[in-house]
């Protein structure tokens, strides 16, 4: 493919060390039966050894100058299907022809500006997903993994733990990148829950009380929790409502959606 001129704004960083490359491949281990997606694959380091492993991969990619590239160099490959658009308005689950269809593996270096709300949107599609594995900036891996008491914990570790088994995989550093970003990469993998150890009976509350717990991470649960749980109510819950958000697990903030969700029933 003929050099590409990188985007700041597509936060565009190609990988260009192909034994990471390999390292990366042999970590998803691609079979013939399955559905692959790749979000951005910029200049095709990861797309082409995808292609050549199995019978469909689904291509997103946002922009105009790499689409004719893209489709010039790959488009013989049977499995090769690009879609010219933004990652995070697409319908994944759109992409399987039925519920019987094989579950999507997703695979992406995510730029750092979209990373985090396109985590979260494609958590919206789990149930039609079997795996993602991504490459983000090591401080965004830190925080999906991250525990209970730690600073990098927050709203992200909690919904994307609810949501899946996540798992950092390796680091990449910045000289394996054209241009070289700023920053360390991580891969990490995130497997949805078949069924989640805990779960919300409401899952749009459980989202909405994870987001305003963290509303300000100073404040206590008593302050940030005003107005959808008393002080009682969060006791009941054998939480101490001094607490901070980031002292709570997972199923802690589960506990606290379910019984704000069952208010006066």
């Amino acid at each position: 493919m003929a050099s590409h001129q990188h985007k700041k704004r597509f936060g565009q960083n190609f990988l260009n060390n192909d034994r990471i490359i390999h390292q990366i491949v042999a970590a998803i281990a691609p079979k013939p039966d399955q559905h692959l997606v790749e979000i951005g694959p910029g200049e095709a380091a990861l797309t082409r050894p995808l292609l050549e492993s199995v019978a469909k991969l689904d291509i997103i990619e946002i922009d105009n100058d790499l689409i004719a590239p893209l489709t010039q160099k790959l488009s013989h490959f049977p499995a090769f299907h690009l879609h010219h658009t933004d990652a995070l308005s697409f319908d994944y689950a759109g992409l399987r022809a039925n519920n019987h269809s094989p579950l999507l593996r997703i695979v992406g270096n995510l730029p750092y500006n979209i990373s985090s709300p396109l985590l979260f949107h494609l958590i919206d599609y789990a149930e039609a997903i079997e795996d993602m594995h991504f490459m983000l900036q090591k401080e965004v891996v830190k925080r999906i993994t991250s525990q209970p008491g730690f600073k990098t914990y927050g709203r992200l570790s909690v919904m994307l733990q609810y949501a899946c088994e996540v798992e950092n995989l390796f680091m990449v550093g910045p000289e394996n990148f054209d241009p070289p970003p700023k920053v360390d990469s991580a891969i990490i993998r995130l497997r949805p829950y078949k069924q989640k150890p805990f779960q919300a009976d409401d899952e749009a509350a459980f989202g909405d009380l994870v987001r305003q717990a963290f509303s300000q991470k100073r404040k206590t649960l008593r302050n940030n929790l005003k107005g959808w749980l008393t002080l009682s109510q969060i006791e009941q819950c054998q939480l101490n409502p001094s607490a901070r958000a980031e002292t709570l697990s997972v199923k802690d903030f589960v506990t606290l959606a379910n019984a704000y969700t069952h208010l006066g029933q």
